[in-house]
């Protein structure tokens, strides 16, 4: 099984994550891990980074799948990435007879934008310029298509990363995830 959570920068994924981790004991992988390892070779946005990022994502997901490791996955759609790749993620997860959770993060442009300059941020290399983040924002770069219809949708605006967290399970035993 796979909790797929995703939203916009700064809209709690990680730290959710986290919560979630250590409340379900499922690992987080945080999707800075591969984007953390594509930048060490590529600048943002190239073939080779969009290239390598999408291998490791694959490949952990077909590891995880292989080993019958259930794990929360955390992932921000935007532009550099391949539409066409959440569809192979799933056939991956499905094809082993498993599923995929998917639990979308929201919040506020303003809160986005307050979070952004979150020191804690800066240790994974995230994105914490705010007038940058402005620009990618204007010029399209964190458009994507729908993603799958989520299990619970969360307003981490509002909603402590426990709460959130304590919400994902209840929504998970409902949909009985185990």
């Amino acid at each position: 099984m796979v909790i797929f959570l995703h939203g916009p920068p700064a809209s709690g994924k990680y730290t959710v994550g986290k919560a979630l981790s250590a409340l379900l004991g499922v690992p987080l992988f945080h999707n800075h891990l591969a984007v953390d390892l594509a930048l060490s070779l590529f600048e943002f946005g190239t073939p080779g980074f969009v290239a390598l990022r999408e291998q490791v994502w694959l490949a952990a997901f077909e590891a995880a799948a292989a080993a019958g490791q259930s794990f929360i996955f955390t992932f921000a759609p935007e532009a550099t990435v391949d539409p066409g790749l959440i569809a192979r993620l799933q056939r991956v997860i499905v094809g082993r007879g498993d599923r995929i959770h998917y639990v979308e993060l929201r919040c506020s442009e303003a809160v986005v934008q307050e979070r952004l300059v979150n020191h804690s941020r800066a240790a994974f290399g995230k994105l914490v310029d705010v007038n940058l983040y402005r620009s990618i924002r204007d010029a399209g770069g964190f458009e994507f298509p729908t993603l799958p219809t989520p299990l619970l949708v969360i307003d981490s605006e509002t909603m402590s990363a426990d709460s959130a967290a304590l919400a994902v399970q209840a929504a998970l035993a409902e949909a009985n995830w185990r």
